[in-house]
């Protein structure tokens, strides 16, 4: 029998199964109570649209775009700031169709560009980005305001 995925824009019962996708792909566990604290601001905020691809009552996939009007660009952008499908639905065309609709939201919400900042050890998400549609134009830099932080890229820090 084959899975049906809904595609949707979550909602505050979404939490648990949405922090349980981000701590996958960060591959550790961050703290709930400060995860569902952004995250109720973000679900009652214009400025942000997550969408899920719900399998029954889980989450398969998130994608969370951020809404902005930038300078640079005398325009709207839409910013893909997570966007992880659970391992076990991964290579099911989920992230292809959840990318596909996220366009078409910030199509709609008036945005001229979409973006998306991937860690350089992400080689696969990058080969997905690039599969899409997407290009790499750009460099991102950050730097941590935290005491002993380490200065060498890792995922599940």
């Amino acid at each position: 029998m084959q899975e049906t995925f809904v595609y949707r824009e979550a909602g505050l019962d979404d939490c648990k199964e949405v922090y349980a996708r981000i701590c996958e792909m960060e591959c550790r566990q961050l703290p709930f109570a400060r995860f569902s604290a952004i995250w109720k601001a973000q679900i009652d905020s214009r400025q942000y649209h997550c969408l899920v691809c719900a399998c029954g009552n889980m989450v398969a996939g998130v994608l969370n775009l951020r809404f902005e009007p930038q300078l640079h660009h005398a325009a709207c952008i839409a910013e893909i700031m997570e966007f992880a499908v659970a391992p076990s639905y991964q290579r099911q065309g989920i992230g292809k169709e959840m990318l596909r609709r996220a366009c078409v939201i910030a199509k709609d919400f008036g945005c001229t560009q979409i973006e998306v900042a991937c860690n350089q050890l992400r080689a696969d998400a990058h080969r997905f980005y690039l599969r899409e549609g997407m290009r790499n134009f750009h460099f991102k830099f950050s730097k941590s305001l935290l005491e002993n932080t380490p200065k060498e890229n890792a995922i599940g820090r």
